[in-house]
């Protein structure tokens, strides 16, 4: 029998046809923490191994077509200092987008996407981790729209006034009234619904209102691994109605059930310590890296990513799933995807598995970006009918 290592060189040809569209990169964040945005400091044009997961070099070498960057803000951020940070978000990708034209292409359509294949660049998306971000506003959602954000994640892991998260207590029950609208308002103007981070009652109701599909940007299974974060298979078993991708994420406290327990109390020596959980700065590396030594980690690998998508594609199909591995958004990653050079890594083991190549093409290329092109279809038949909603959330929750 072929083992993975065999199979790397048909995956790396595999990937040349059909590059992985990745949901979520907090790359943005990881240069905010690491250098306060100062590409001087950390050109990923050179190899950035040991301060990064990310840089385009290893892109190149783990066959990355599209990018998702998060454009992310940390939950505990609120009001316009939210709004001001996700600003600040999306201005580094706009500089990185200026300083790195050979390799980044700006991509604010699926056909920007196709473009940039055919180019041989990676084509450049950003998404907007939790609507935190929008300060309970609709125009600041459609001017998040206009300056390129194509996904929003309704929370991250915190509630918001009119969401529930996977990872708080029950608040408004999933969405309430003006959620609903914000739903409705990201159908009209394109931009995806993505249901990772969020309560399943949240998604639940995400799925019931939105005429677009929805994507899960980075969360894989929890009848793999019973984690808050990952999507029950009766919300996966409602994707081929809505025509939405769930893209599973490689995050080992969302994948190991072994990695849950030692990752909460890994968590909590950094609270510890003083630090924000996510903190991924050199500092606080050091103090993971202390603790794993005296705490040694379950470890994650390619198969067990393989065995979430392997789920997955059962319960909602292979038409209905993708890849958002989280780089530069978690302290731990698998052994053979320690970084973006491992998607090979990934596809070697599912092509061990039996994955077809045209279940391969839809996995890592296809689905992501016929997803994004049914939204624009979806948006530009509701344009010919509604314009922009100006509803305050005050009006619609308080009834």
């Amino acid at each position: 029998m072929e083992t993975p290592t065999d199979l790397r060189p048909r995956a790396r040809e595999l990937l040349a046809a059909h590059p992985v569209v990745d949901g979520h990169n907090d790359l943005p964040w990881a240069l905010r923490e690491h250098v306060r945005y100062d590409l001087d400091r950390m050109d990923i044009a050179a190899d950035q191994k040991g301060r990064l997961h990310t840089d385009i070099p290893r892109l190149r070498a783990g066959g990355v077509g599209a990018q998702f960057w998060s454009v992310y803000v940390r939950s505990d951020m609120a009001g316009d200092t939210a709004v001001s940070a996700t600003l600040e978000q999306i201005d580094i990708v706009d500089q990185l987008l200026e300083r790195y034209p050979a390799d980044l292409a700006r991509a604010l359509s699926a056909e920007d996407m196709e473009i940039a294949r055919d180019e041989g660049r990676i084509a450049s998306l950003m998404g907007a981790e939790g609507g935190h971000s929008i300060n309970n506003s609709l125009a600041t959602l459609r001017a998040l729209y206009a300056l390129g954000v194509r996904y929003m994640t309704l929370t991250h892991n915190d509630n918001i006034a009119w969401a529930d998260s996977a990872t708080d207590e029950p608040g408004v029950g999933g969405l309430s009234a003006f959620g609903h609208e914000v739903v409705r308002e990201m159908n009209r103007i394109g931009m995806l619904v993505d249901l990772s981070h969020v309560a399943e009652t949240t998604m639940r109701h995400a799925l019931a209102t939105s005429v677009a599909p929805v994507i899960f940007s980075h969360s894989s299974s929890r009848a793999v691994c019973d984690h808050p974060r990952n999507i029950p298979d009766e919300v996966l078993a409602l994707l081929p109605a809505n025509g939405g991708v769930a893209m599973a994420t490689f995050v080992p406290k969302f994948i190991l059930p072994a990695a849950v327990e030692w990752t909460r109390a890994a968590d909590e020596n950094m609270r510890a310590q003083g630090l924000h959980h996510l903190d991924t700065t050199e500092r606080a590396m050091k103090i993971h890296e202390a603790f794993e030594a005296a705490n040694p980690r379950p470890v994650a690998t390619a198969a067990t990513v393989a065995d979430h998508l392997d789920h997955m594609r059962e319960v909602a199909g292979i038409d209905h799933i993708g890849i958002g591995g989280d780089f530069d958004g978690t302290a731990f990653t698998p052994a053979g995807l320690e970084d973006v050079a491992g998607y090979p890594n990934l596809i070697a083991e599912l092509l061990r598995r039996g994955w077809s190549d045209a279940d391969l093409a839809k996995l890592t290329w296809q689905n992501a970006v016929r997803a994004l092109r049914a939204a624009e279809d979806v948006a530009a038949d509701l344009q010919t009918t509604r314009g922009p909603s100006n509803v305050t959330i005050d009006e619609l929750d308080a009834i």
